[in-house]
């Protein structure tokens, strides 16, 4: 029996999420005009040159006129550019150019798109995942997957990393900037570690990570840094990585991607110089899941179920916390692995910043 004609159906909520379908789908096709934009450079050409044709934007990129003026067409569309009328020109505002060109922006997201692009690159991979219950290795995705991530969270943590959170911790700042030893555990491209060597000449910085890849790519940023001198990279496991007498270790939108997460808690208490501090930044999610109802929570929701769920899994899957374990959940990792003291220092709507002491 069909159930759209055997069961009542209210037009009014059928309207509703028939266009909030169509929005997504929109949505998606758009975010390819985005990242083709973004790697093409249309966005960086027309920021801070006011109005300008399709032919001059075409000229400025190299790029085929006919092509151009659709791409245009389609941002306009979207809200992504104002147009000019009675000229026919396209204006990149102040505003757009924050979020789709300039790529120090704590607000920029066109390189984002690369994360939802390794998704559906890597869709067969989630099927037979859902199927058999088996896991996706973060080193298995599409490679779009790691500069993508990247992209998401660099500029973020650019903003508010040093001059925020850090300083949210009780005494954190003064230790780093008398000379601390610190570990940055899940890396990635070690730009958390790069930002905080950086700021903080005095102190030293060891980075870890299980991806090859993501390790060389984090000393490449490392030496155009010029900060090699002050830290290193390495590839390692949570559970096991070297070293102790740390005064910080930082857990940066990592711990939730961890096969057994109380190992790396524990691991953490036995790397820990005495009166030394953890600094957990997990994705921002309230601890029920009525609460994380939101375009954010969706956007961790989904990235969770196809790659966070994923490599913990295939990490053992001991403890799959997902992207929007929420504070309680976290904190009895942390207290089952023998610490004492948890506390949110602070979170924004994208992040939980949370302190650990033994």
């Amino acid at each position: 029996m069909d159930y759209v004609t055997s069961t009542a159906v209210d037009p009014a909520k059928l309207d509703a999420i028939v266009s909030r379908a169509i929005g997504d789908l929109s949505a998606g096709y758009g975010g390819v005009m985005i990242s083709i934009g973004n790697r093409l450079g249309l966005y960086k050409a027309m920021a801070g040159a006011g109005p300008l044709t399709s032919r001059e934007v075409a000229s400025r990129t190299g790029c085929a006129e006919r092509y151009v003026r659709e791409w245009l067409n389609s941002q306009v569309a979207g809200g992504y550019l104002a147009y000019h009328a009675t000229s026919d020109r396209f204006e990149l505002t102040p505003e757009q150019a924050l979020v789709l060109a300039n790529d120090e922006s704590p607000v920029f997201v066109a390189g984002a798109w690369a994360v939802p692009a390794s998704m559906w690159a890597d869709e067969d991979k989630a099927l037979e995942a859902f199927r058999t219950g088996s896991g996706i290795p973060w080193g298995d995705h599409d490679g779009r997957l790691y500069c993508g991530v990247a992209s998401f969270y660099r500029n973020a943590y650019k903003a508010s990393l040093v001059p925020e959170w850090l300083p949210s911790l009780d005494g954190v700042t003064e230790k780093l900037k008398a000379g601390a030893c610190v570990a940055d555990i899940g890396c990635g491209y070690g730009h958390s570690t790069v930002m905080m060597a950086e700021a903080f000449p005095a102190s030293r910085f060891r980075g870890f990570d299980t991806h090859q890849t993501s390790v060389l790519e984090a000393r490449k940023i490392a030496a155009d840094a010029g900060v090699t001198d002050r830290v290193t990279f390495e590839q390692a496991r949570a559970q096991d990585y070297p070293g102790a007498g740390y005064d910080l270790i930082c857990f940066f939108d990592c711990l939730h991607d961890m096969g057994d997460p109380l190992a790396a808690a524990k691991h953490a208490a036995r790397m820990l110089a005495p009166g030394g501090t953890v600094m957990l930044v997990e994705p921002f999610a309230n601890d029920r899941m009525e609460d994380n109802i939101s375009p954010v929570a969706r956007l961790y929701y989904a990235a969770s179920t196809t790659i966070c769920c994923a490599h913990a899994i295939s990490d053992g899957g001991r403890t799959v916390l997902g992207a929007q374990a929420g504070e309680a959940r976290l904190r009895d990792v942390f207290y089952k692995a023998g610490f004492s003291h948890f506390r949110r220092a602070m979170a924004t709507p994208f992040n939980l910043i949370l302190e650990a002491r033994l």
